[in-house]
């Protein structure tokens, strides 16, 4: 082992660990293990029931083992005792093949044969919202366009400075924080990386503002559409692709277009031929929908796409390309899967490259005002069953990413949609009750 685990635990105080592992759906799973126990956990795994998570699974399969990633250990600033680990899951001596971080592993591995490296970094964007989930938390924020408020950004500077100070105590790099476009709605940025490192980082992030919100009596939720007449929660994920040693950025040629070189635009080709299916992962919930097709928001604009176009420097499109070098894609939401969000543009990129696909014309147009005039554009699903749908039938992402792993999710999924449908919502009563 290149690190153990038992004597860091010594050397830094920490007396339990959260070895951790994230489902199908993006649920955050995890056994909280004494620091003397640590050092079998890390040979053998923690032990769980597969079928009690979202994992194609049943109550007769045998254990499932969670082997900690030791690279990926975090000591918690608010509570220094306890120290996380992201972790693999094996079952029967294999690794779970259908599990979202060996799906991302097996990415970067047909990426490695390749001599690329992908790079990536994530906005999340969320919300502070009183603790029962039904308004946002500052009753004060109330603006009609709130975005970049410093007087309320300064109201939640407890919550906002300490998740910073952490990200500052893990080398992370963040550099920014700010009041979103929704009443409510924070951002902050750190630096990319890796795109396995990020996605571990995105799956602590997400663990951390909750609970740092929570120790402050409110809540944090990254739901893609918490509040109708507000913006939704993005996950805007920027993306470049490197050499093998991770020094040379293989998208970026100054005399390209845009400084994007003709590698850079088939990957970006491969996103848009397959964006339409990759939504049942980017945009997983039904709730996501609400968020991508939504009416114009109380600021002005929802901020997140309905069709599949790109463009240079201009947010109203799925993919933009703020600067030489790199590409922002926006069609993600708060309820992604972190290692998922990463292993779906990586495998789609690189559908692109080998298939020199190209991503057509690039529009540059207020999406938001003139694409309804665009007969030729494709368009996003309307709801998570169309998207599950074609997610179903695609041979690029069957390809590329595995039946076992496809069929899992469609299973499940579709599992979701049906539990949805047997709800009844209050505007169904309210429209027909009298009907």
């Amino acid at each position: 082992m290149s690190k153990d685990l038992a004597q860091i635990a010594k050397e830094k105080g920490i007396k339990y660990f959260l070895i951790s592992f994230v489902d199908l759906f993006g649920v955050t799973r995890a056994k909280l293990v004494p620091a003397r126990a640590i050092g079998g956990m890390q040979k053998d795994g923690a032990g769980f029931a597969g079928f009690a998570a979202w994992l194609d699974m049943t109550p007769a399969d045998p254990d499932m083992f969670a082997i900690p990633d030791p690279d990926s250990l975090l000591q918690l600033p608010w509570r220094p005792e306890v120290g996380w680990l992201a972790a693999d899951l094996w079952m029967n001596g294999k690794e779970v093949e259908a599990s979202p971080r060996i799906v991302l592993k097996r990415q970067i591995e047909r990426a490695q044969k390749l001599g690329h490296r992908m790079k990536t970094g994530v906005e999340c964007e969320y919300f502070l919202v009183t603790p029962d989930g039904k308004a946002i938390s500052d009753e004060r924020d109330v603006q009609e366009k709130p975005c970049y408020d410093q007087s309320a950004l300064m109201r939640r500077y407890d919550v906002i400075s300490e998740i910073c100070d952490c990200m500052i105590e893990f080398g992370w790099g963040p550099y920014q924080n700010d009041h979103e476009d929704a009443n409510g709605q924070f951002e902050m940025n750190w630096d990319y990386a890796d795109c396995l490192t990020t996605a571990d980082r995105h799956v602590f992030f997400k663990y951390m503002v909750k609970s740092i919100a929570e120790k402050h009596g409110l809540r944090a939720t990254f739901m893609p559409k918490p509040f109708a007449n507000l913006t939704g929660n993005g996950c805007h994920a920027h993306v470049s692709l490197w050499d093998e040693s991770g020094s040379r950025n293989l998208f970026l040629d100054e005399n390209g277009e845009l400084g994007l070189s003709s590698l850079a635009y088939h990957f970006l080709g491969g996103i848009i031929y397959s964006a339409d299916a990759l939504a049942a992962l980017f945009n997983p919930s039904v709730n996501s929908y609400k968020r991508l097709n939504a009416v114009v928001t109380l600021s002005g604009a929802t901020w997140s796409p309905n069709a599949i176009s790109y463009s240079g420097n201009n947010r109203t499109h799925m993919i933009r390309i703020p600067e030489a070098g790199r590409f922002e894609l926006r069609l993600m939401d708060g309820a992604v899967n972190p290692y998922l969000l990463q292993a779906v543009v990586l495998m789609a990129g690189l559908d692109g490259v080998a298939n020199k696909r190209d991503p057509g014309k690039r529009l540059d147009i207020n999406m938001y005002t003139e694409g309804q005039t665009l007969r030729r554009v494709r368009r996003l699903p309307l709801n998570l069953l169309d998207a599950i749908r074609l997610f179903d039938k695609s041979k690029v992402v069957r390809a590329g990413l595995g039946d076992e792993f496809v069929s899992s999710y469609v299973k499940l999924k579709l599992d979701d949609w049906q539990s949805y449908t047997r709800s009844i919502t209050q505007w169904e009563r309210d429209h027909t009750l009298d009907c």
